[in-house]
């Protein structure tokens, strides 16, 4: 079957800093061609619609996947497959991809027929399966899928992330992904998932708080075959576990690879594992991200980040000893005031780092979508992208859009205006004589793209596309009523392997086939502690894996709670481990705050990489 997906335009955070290559939708190619189909990838972030349209009517898909990680994508991506059905009406559209697995049924709606089906959860273990299904008319029978016709059963999970390697031979101008300075950048992934759970992020709820770790060989391998210098590692909390980092550098050094690494990583578990960090500086890890979130106690316990101001003060302080430079993020209130901006204007003059700042922004498959006592706003998709307020500002609108852009200037005036071009001459120089341009447009664009007059105008632009209400709650759900991907049905736990080791707290965790491990329990701190949470283990990023817990007190994962605890975990493989640590529970976030799941993987147009969301 002729195959063709598709990564949606760039966002308004993209247009800027990063441009980071569709992984997920790469693996979703590969999954396809692998079956025999015949694949061609069109990514928006860096071709025309008018190719596209090219594409539709050359090509004559007989399927289009459309990649829909990020909700402010929807309305383009239903565009497109109106334009996809006039251009070949046989062809079969299907949407897949973090976002749109908790709002698939409402899409299925608004898309009017343009739309055949929505696959949720991972999507390498939905293409193939659902294109098979077709020429029956039996999509709706495939785990993970809803039509029109009805749903199928609970989406699989892949046994191992090792495979399949990301088609990165099917992209075309690979020259245009980049992040800062890595330029041109490649993006790979190590892990899916974390064991933390943060209320404003949906990768949790998604993965069904699980996590999964691609065997150390499998990983060096696939980054011999990258042709980039730079890469991304777009795990959305790296080296959770000290010997998955160890073991990764062993097989780079082994074949001698060395490039430079962006990656991003929490405060305490670059604490806890700064031996790691220090080794892979060694291989060339040059940038870090670390999502701070807030500033203070309060604001860290309202995104249930578990981690204190300290430390990630002191890991700020461990990053620079390291030579390592980090990118902050922090999440934007509604509810500032003209103090607040203020305060962090102070701040991120006072330190070196570079500093980020995205919009609270509840999203369908975060507990604050339930939660959540202010209404929204508006309910049009595209303003659903943290660089928009959706919910009431304490500020009139307006005032509060020029105060967002005033703190965002400060900080690109001191790391991206003209003093930070002069001191960056050769870097810009290396870039312009390789033909690489993306860091020089980075560092003059950020007037055109942030500018108070366009975020507030957006607001009035007619809306045709529009979010479903959330359903109001007094309490948050039970976690499991979120979850994409979940534990006890059919298809939705990997097969263990053996070899299997019980984290630091009295968790289980098992390989699953190729060194990709389970995590699970009830924990309150995912790596040193066995909490007594009655809760599953927990993720926050692109996660996947399923969570079981076994004996008292285990926990590798996340709990809500704090607390010691020794149990005895039982690896499901061939060896038990007895962990006794004290935990104290944290958060996860990955890059640019607020919910937009984010991560690598599935996804079943792919789930893309994203550096947060």
């Amino acid at each position: 079957m002729r195959l063709l997906l598709v990564h949606p335009s760039a966002l308004m955070y993209s247009e800027i800093f990063l441009r980071l290559e569709p992984l997920g939708l790469e693996r979703v190619a590969a999954a396809a061609r692998d079956a025999g189909h015949t694949v061609r990838v069109v990514d928006l972030q860096v071709l025309s619609h008018k190719l596209l349209d090219r594409e539709l009517r050359s090509f004559q898909p007989e399927a289009l996947g459309i990649s829909l990680n990020y909700l402010a994508n929807i309305p383009e991506a239903i565009e497109i497959a109106h334009r996809a059905k006039a251009a070949s009406p046989g062809c079969f559209v299907f949407f897949g991809g973090h976002s749109v697995s908790f709002v698939g049924d409402h899409v299925l709606e608004q898309a009017e027929g343009a739309v055949d089906a929505i696959a949720r959860g991972e999507g390498e273990t939905v293409v193939v399966p659902l294109l098979e299904a077709v020429p029956d008319d039996a999509a709706h029978t495939v785990p993970g899928v809803v039509t029109a016709q009805g749903r199928g059963p609970a989406p699989r999970m892949l046994e191992s992330i090792d495979s399949p390697r990301p088609a990165r031979d099917l992209m075309r101008r690979r020259n245009r992904y980049f992040i800062g300075e890595l330029d041109p950048c490649a993006s790979i992934e190590f892990t899916r998932g974390c064991p933390w759970d943060c209320s404003f992020c949906s990768a949790w709820t998604f993965y069904g708080r699980s996590y999964r770790r691609a065997a150390p060989e499998a990983a060096a391998e696939e980054m011999a075959s990258i042709r980039e210098p730079n890469v991304f590692i777009v795990d959305d909390v790296a080296f959770i576990k000290p010997d998955h980092g160890h073991g990764i550098a062993a097989e780079l050094e082994r074949r001698n690879i060395r490039k430079q690494y962006y990656l991003e990583t929490r405060a305490d578990v670059l604490l806890r594992n700064e031996e790691v960090f220090e080794r892979w500086t060694r291989l060339g890890l040059r940038y870090m991200f670390l999502g701070m979130e807030a500033l203070d106690a309060d604001g860290l316990d309202q995104f249930r980040k578990r981690i204190s101001p300290d430390e990630n003060f002191k890991a700020l302080e461990t990053a620079r000893r390291l030579g390592i430079s980090v990118a902050i993020n922090l999440i934007v209130d509604p509810g500032w005031d003209e103090e607040q901006f203020r305060l962090v204007r102070e701040f991120a003059m006072a330190v070196p780092e570079i500093v980020h700042l995205t919009v609270m922004t509840p999203y369908p498959g975060t507990e604050v979508w339930h939660t959540e006592s202010r209404q929204l706003t508006t309910r049009d998709y595209r303003l659903f992208d943290i660089q928009h307020a959706v919910v009431p500002t304490r500020l009139p609108l307006e005032q509060f859009y020029r105060e967002l852009v005033r703190t965002q200037a400060v900080i690109n005036r001191k790391h991206l205006g003209l003093r930070t071009a002069v001191g960056a001459l050769g870097i810009l120089g290396r870039h312009l004589a390789r033909g690489q341009t993306n860091f020089a447009r980075m560092l003059w664009k950020f007037s055109r793209v942030y500018n108070a007059n366009r975020q507030f105008s957006d607001h009035a632009r007619p809306v045709r596309y529009e979010l479903p209400l959330p359903e109001r709650r007094t309490a948050a759900p039970g976690r499991k009523e979120l979850f994409v991907h979940t534990i006890g049905r059919s298809g939705s736990r990997p097969r263990a392997g053996a070899g299997a080791q019980a984290p630091a707290g009295g968790g289980t965790e098992t390989p699953a086939g190729g060194g990709a491990g389970v995590t699970a329990g009830a924990g309150a701190d995912p790596v040193a502690g066995g909490g007594t949470s009655a809760e599953p283990a927990a993720t926050t990023g692109a996660a996947t894996e399923t969570a079981a817990a076994t004996g008292p007190g285990t926990g590798s994962t996340t709990g809500t709670g704090a607390g010691t605890g020794a149990g005895a975990g039982t690896a499901a493989g061939n060896s038990t481990e007895t962990g006794a640590g004290t935990g104290s529970g944290t958060g996860t976030t990955t890059g640019t705050a607020a919910g937009d799941g984010t991560g690598t993987g599935g996804g079943a147009a792919g789930a893309g990489s994203a550096s947060g969301q």
